[in-house]
């Protein structure tokens, strides 16, 4: 039988369209009746977040790539004229399906629960009269009508603000009437409104700004009659450009980019759906965009807005069961965290263990007069951070603090220079990584003198270090004082601070030198014990999958007849299932409560002991090539079988909340049919919290 080859573009699905497959199943998370009310309101909003991302970095990147004349393919194949025709084509069914499920689904039975959205036809008189002083008061003196006409040319809209084209009968007081003006909504105005009960006689009665803008638009234009107020959002290519090559200062020319993201190019126009298609044209004509790239929305245009319903609606029964991450009982024993990792590897499974271990050992490390010397690598932070406040007081204490900061983290490039700024005053040592390669590594070495000797304390995960989404991420640490890895870690910071020639690291394996080449091997070697006749397995947990040399890889070890089972949250450029290609091998992404972010690879290791790894890393191209990434073994062999069990087998039984990729590149829902219903996460959550 001919040899078939594994670089033929029908084996791979399109990166693009497997992230809109991405966001569909978020969507379902809007529809599914065991998902609480107001937490099903929260998955319409995030998927409505993610389209925007979606369009403001994935899309604008392929405009770009057609306007340049670029040639370059994926290994589907797909040209950037053809992606976008797809992407187009698959978006407009998904927006339709956004809106339907907030009309006829999720506002009927938020009504049922006396959570009412309330239309310009259904105010009584008093709520009128309520919403006529609020704009008087609230909204009058704040917006900022513009005609357009010669001397008021069409304004620079923001990137995604909510934005009103009237359309105008009659004559100022200057004789002018262009027939058309703009209206902008500052983004400090609420998009819900809540009535008061006094005045609606509903505990949780809203109305949407638009329409309180839409009734109240003459009052803007004295003398006048709005004909017709249509609102409308545009979404602008938002990735920062800097050729690093060309700069000496990487954080003053991305304070410089910054100002940028607002105005970039247009990509999407979403309109009312009532806009009359002359209007929507003249729109199109401002924007320059064609009829493909403009979306009518039957509601709002800015669905993201919505997520202050479950903050504005005091019901607990609505949302997801509260629950308090625990705290292993090693630290409850003992809060010398220098001691506990001292008697053992601790491995921190968050949200379902705690953050605080982490920043415990921080603010210990910063007051403890045996500290030396504190590096760490910060990627995602957040605003006002206690990671960030633990290594400034021990800056400010005299230790050693060097930390790598990572200015270009997507949409928080502003945040990470201000702790950049931060950090620099109180006297940490501050770099931005190596140009030209992000540091994704999630990394923290404390040195502590203990005696005559210097002992290195270490911990590395597979998140950021950023206590809030440590409660909505799942996500490993481990803590460790391992001689060889803290040395390894060492050599990493070094790299990443000074200069020097690759270096040979003992355990750790890393990006951009030898991760690719390390998982391709570990592949490889499972394919050759299969073949041997020996026990071959690999199972894997990423967010996303679609370097093709991987990919490429894992369909030779499944038609030598290993048996891989894959768990990808996201993007999957891998068919399964396909009769001599991919029959061994299994893919699932899970969906639920949690954003799942565990990055863990197992490989049976034929008649040796298995291999378990995790990493600041994804199978994608950027990871391995581009980015400062570290893999990390787990040499525990209490721990590694834990990690087998709670992120590999675990989720691997799951019948409700996961999603099996099928070989067309659709996903179909698992069911538990009459056995016992299993969702992995709240497994994790019975099995972990308090």
């Amino acid at each position: 039988m001919d040899a078939i080859n594994l670089s033929n573009p029908d084996l791979y699905i399109n990166r693009e369209l497997a992230l809109l497959e991405f966001n569909r199943r978020v969507l379902e998370q809007a529809r599914d009746e065991t998902v609480p009310l107001l937490e099903r309101v929260k998955f319409l909003c995030i998927s409505a977040s993610n389209l925007d991302e979606f369009f403001e970095i994935r899309v604008s990147g392929l405009k770009q790539q057609l306007a340049y004349g670029a040639t370059q393919r994926g290994p589907d194949n797909l040209s950037p004229a053809d992606q976008l025709k797809r992407i187009s084509d698959a978006v407009h069914e998904l927006m339709s399906e956004q809106y339907q499920v907030l009309n006829d689904v999720l506002i009927p039975r938020l009504a049922q629960e006396d959570i009412r959205f309330l239309k310009r036809n259904e105010w009584n008189r008093r709520q009128a009269g309520w919403l006529k002083r609020y704009f008087n008061r609230e909204l009058a003196p704040i917006l900022s009508p513009i005609a357009l006409d010669p001397a008021h040319p069409f304004p620079r809209v923001l990137n995604k603000s909510l934005t009103f084209i009237v359309t105008l009968e009659g004559k100022d007081a200057f004789g002018r009437n262009s027939g058309m003006a703009i209206v902008g909504a500052p983004r400090s105005l609420p998009r819900l409104v809540p009535l008061p009960e006094s005045s609606s006689g509903g505990a949780f009665d809203f109305v949407f700004l638009s329409s309180i803008i839409h009734a109240h638009v003459s009052d803007l234009f004295p003398g006048m009659t709005a004909t017709g107020c249509y609102q409308f959002r545009v979404t602008r290519n938002s990735d920062l450009f800097v050729d690093e090559e060309e700069v000496d200062d990487l954080k003053l020319a991305l304070e410089g980019e910054l100002s940028s993201r607002r105005f970039g190019d247009e990509v999407r126009l979403e309109v009312a759906d009532d806009c009359p298609e002359d209007v929507e044209q003249f729109l199109m004509r401002q924007f320059e965009l064609e009829e493909s790239d403009v979306y009518r929305c039957n509601g709002p245009v800015n669905l993201t807005r919505l997520m202050t319903v479950a903050e504005l609606v005091d019901r607990p029964d609505l949302k997801y069961t509260p629950f308090l991450p625990r705290i292993p009982n090693r630290i409850r024993r003992n809060d010398d965290m220098f001691d506990v990792i001292r008697r053992g590897d601790l491995l921190l499974h968050h949200p379902f263990e705690s953050f605080a271990p982490v920043i415990d050992f921080l603010r210990q490390a910063a007051r403890d007069p045996g500290v030396l010397a504190i590096r760490q690598c910060l990627y995602r932070t957040g605003p006002d951070s206690a990671v960030v406040k633990a290594l400034v007081e021990a800056a400010r204490n005299g230790k050693e603090v060097t930390v790598v900061v990572e200015l270009r983290a997507r949409f928080d490039e502003e945040a990470n220079i201000e702790l950049a700024n931060t950090l620099q005053e109180a006297g940490a040592h501050v770099v931005y990584g190596v140009v030209g390669h992000k540091t994704h590594a999630k990394t923290l070495l404390v040195v502590r003198r203990e005696g005559r000797q210097l002992r290195r304390y270490v911990h590395m995960g597979t998140g950021n270090y950023h206590a809030r989404t440590a409660r909505l991420y799942t996500d490993y640490g481990l803590f460790t004082c391992d001689a060889a890895i803290a040395e390894d870690v060492q050599k990493v910071f070094q790299q990443l601070t000074a200069m020097g020639r690759v270096v040979r690291l003992k355990k750790l394996v890393q990006s951009p030198f030898t991760l690719h080449r390390y998982m391709l091997d570990r592949i490889a070697q499972e394919a050759e014990n299969a073949r041997a006749g020996k026990p071959a397995r690999i199972m894997a947990k990423m967010n996303s999958l679609v370097e093709p040399q991987i990919i490429q890889a894992l369909y030779a070890a499944s038609q030598a007849g290993v048996r891989i089972d894959l768990i990808v949250r996201g993007v999957c450029s891998l068919r399964p299932g396909i009769t001599g290609v991919s029959e061994n091998i299994s893919v699932r992404s899970i969906v639920g409560r949690f954003l799942e972010h565990t990055r863990v690879f197992y490989f049976e290791n034929g008649d040796d002991e298995e291999r378990l790894y995790l990493s600041s890393a994804d199978w994608m191209d950027r990871n391995f090539f581009r980015r400062v990434e570290i893999a990390f073994p787990i040499e525990d062999r209490r721990i590694r079988q834990r990690m087998i069990e709670e992120s590999l087998l675990n989720y691997l039984s799951d019948n409700c909340q996961a999603w099996l990729l099928q070989s067309d590149g659709s996903y179909r829902r698992a069911g538990h049919g009459h056995g016992r219903r299993r969702a992995a996460q709240e497994v994790l959550l019975e099995q972990l919290t308090d």
